[in-house]
């Protein structure tokens, strides 16, 4: 029995001890994991650390260069060298070739097709900055230098609203040279500019010409007005997309997006998205992968001669609400859509449309003409949950709503 005793004993104890093993091998393996976890972390803030020293040199390059050339935006002829000369020396290794291999819908099903546009180095870290509609849809994207280097790259992020996406390379041993962005708010009619691109795959093309106009507004491939957009009659085609509209002190002031045309070739008109939009939207890119544009949640049409009659509007301009998206900020601020249908001329067509409804007459207390002018203050000084004071014509009177922007919903 002392026997029994004796081993029951033993078994305790040694039950006793394996626990105690257990757990002093768990607590280790539990202190080795959080070990594990702080190194991970203590990785990735020395990564964003290194990243932010990164961008912090590159604005302060740019602040550098902006203060020096803020007396003179042109750079003068040296040794019998014209500007866009000196221009595409300092710029021209920046400006890459893009080839992305896309997945298209047939007829027959999915098929794989190739799309080929521009960029530019955005810093040194390897950000490219290119067109959406260049690597829409894209399983693979591949940058060629002008020194005839490549690279493979991912998809950081796009925004198919202001039509801008931003890859990322791996530039290994070889050194980038970033191009600087200007200022688009100081840009005037007349002033001369520079397309640099690939158009129809030749590389690093420079072509010339003017700022014809600004202010002018696109459908993006996302199907949303891009206001504020630089025209200029520099020559571009299919494969310039993407590249940069520079000023002549070699600024990125612009990224060619888009031309006018009814052959599908450069007729004299090209677009650009401005720099301080591309600053904003690309910024965000690389922080979150997207860019958030403010939303009211409304559809409309801009108020013409014929509407101001139709409704006793004192002028004939303003933004006329057709329609209220359920639940948007709109829709809570009690914004009103017209329910009354007329047939009117709109740009020489005959349209049917739902009047009475309220006019947006100002933002902000800043007089509008049109959508064009509302998403062109939006999009420059606002940001969701932003609050704003609209005021609207209403059944004869003149009154102001206030309303907190939203994002435009994915």
């Amino acid at each position: 029995m002392r026997g029994l005793y004796l081993l029951v004993t033993l078994s305790l104890i040694i039950s006793l001890l394996s626990l105690c093993g257990v757990f002093i091998v768990y607590q280790q393996v539990n202190d080795l994991n959080s070990a594990i976890l702080q190194l991970s972390q203590n990785q990735k803030k020395l990564a964003e650390l290194r990243d932010a020293i990164v961008r912090l040199q590159n604005e302060l390059r740019s602040i550098k260069s902006n203060f020096s050339q803020h007396a003179q935006t042109v750079v003068l002829p040296q040794r019998n060298l014209t500007a866009p000369e000196i221009v595409y020396e300092k710029v021209k290794d920046s400006v890459v070739l893009i080839k992305a291999t896309i997945l298209v819908e047939t007829f027959l099903g999915k098929a794989y097709a190739s799309s080929q546009g521009s960029g530019f180095v955005y810093d040194s870290l390897g950000y490219i900055v290119t067109n959406f509609h260049v690597i829409e849809n894209a399983i693979s994207v591949e940058v060629f230098f002008p020194d005839r280097t490549s690279f493979k790259a991912s998809i950081v992020g796009f925004d198919p609203y202001s039509d801008l996406a931003v890859l990322k390379i791996d530039p290994g041993n070889k050194t980038l040279h970033p191009l600087i962005l200007g200022n688009s708010s100081n840009l005037r009619v007349g002033q001369p500019v520079l397309a640099i691109g690939n158009p129809y795959g030749f590389a690093a093309s420079l072509t010339s010409g003017v700022i014809s106009q600004l202010n002018r507004y696109l459908y993006s491939p996302g199907g949303r007005l891009i206001p504020n957009v630089i025209q200029f009659d520099a020559a571009v085609n299919p494969g310039s997309s993407g590249g940069p509209l520079l000023d002549y002190s070699g600024r990125v002031i612009g990224v060619t997006t888009a031309i006018y045309s009814e052959t599908g070739q450069f007729a004299g008109i090209g677009f650009a998205i401005p720099s301080n939009t591309v600053a904003r939207v690309v910024e965000s890119i690389i922080k979150t992968g997207k860019y958030q544009h403010p939303w009211i949640g409304i559809s409309g049409i801009d108020v013409n001669m014929e509407i101001a009659r139709l409704m006793n509007l004192p002028e004939a301009r303003g933004f006329l609400i057709t329609g209220v998206q359920e639940g948007s900020p709109a829709d809570k601020a009690g914004l009103r859509a017209g329910e009354k249908i007329v047939t009117i001329h709109i740009d020489g067509e005959l349209r049917k449309i739902n009047i009475g409804g309220d006019v947006i007459l100002a933002i902000d207390h800043i007089k509008i003409f049109g959508l064009a002018d509302l998403l062109a203050y939006l999009e420059e000084y606002k940001r969701p949950g932003d609050k704003i004071t609209l005021t609207i014509y209403r059944d004869g009177r003149i009154i102001d709503v206030d309303l907190v922007l939203g994002a435009i919903p994915p």
